[in-house]
């Protein structure tokens, strides 16, 4: 794996980039540093990546994570947690039962095409999986620890709020109020690939609300940041 540092987004977020190449399913990681303990926002889509994250958090320096954030139980956001030792992982209610079926398969290499024999709708996202996992026996599914309905605030002032939508049920927001930085995991995104109908497109209205809280940076997992300004350009207005 290319050695990526991490950038400086505002304030106390620094993000480990997003892999601009569709096909490697590989989203941002973001960390919110604070000395009582950095919040690590999405786990990363594989224990490798994971610990390319810490060794680019060590990098720079920043405090070391206490907690790690879901923003939603989907593989490319949840797979890296198991290589984040001592953190406490978030994640909304909902994701629990969803993440406990995952652990109980028994993901391999002869699995995935098992899988993609049987519904050849997945064939992208677990060719992705297969290029991201490096060593199947590592590779464990973890539920979150600690878990959330409407909302939750962690000790250093960072937000974790609900709001569902059609991408993911659990579907949650980062928000940190100190630095103006909304991070939107994959929130307003279409269904993903393997459930997608022609019709399906990104939750306009959804954004355009979360737009109306004006903060100043919006980050989504698979795209570059946009501030307020450009994310409204980028939607016409």
């Amino acid at each position: 794996m290319p050695t990526v540092e991490l950038q400086h987004l505002a304030g106390r977020v620094w993000l480990y980039p997003h892999d601009p190449d569709p096909d490697a399913v590989r989203g941002s990681v973001a960390v919110i540093a604070d000395e009582r303990g950095s919040v690590v926002v999405d786990a990363g889509h594989s224990p490798a990546l994971a610990r390319e994250v810490q060794r680019a958090l060590r990098a720079a320096g920043l405090p070391s994570p206490r907690w790690l954030v879901y923003t939603h139980h989907h593989w490319d956001h949840t797979w890296g947690a198991c290589a984040w030792d001592g953190v406490e992982i978030i994640g909304h209610a909902s994701a629990t039962t969803i993440l406990e079926g995952e652990a109980r398969r028994p993901w391999s290499a002869a699995y995935l095409r098992e899988q993609v024999a049987e519904n050849p709708r997945l064939s992208a996202s677990f060719a992705a999986r297969a290029r991201a996992v490096d060593d199947w026996s590592k590779l464990r599914v973890l539920p979150p620890h600690r878990t959330f309905d409407t909302s939750l605030e962690l000790p250093t002032g960072v937000q974790v709020r609900h709001v569902g939508g059609q991408h993911a049920p659990d579907s949650s927001i980062v928000i940190d109020p100190e630095s103006r930085v909304a991070l939107l995991g994959d929130c307003f995104y279409p269904p993903p690939l393997h459930l997608r109908s022609p019709d399906d497109t990104a939750d306009v209205p959804m954004l355009l609300g979360l737009l109306e809280e004006q903060h100043e940076w919006y980050v989504d997992a698979h795209d570059s940041p946009r501030t307020l300004a450009q994310a409204r350009a980028a939607l016409g207005f």
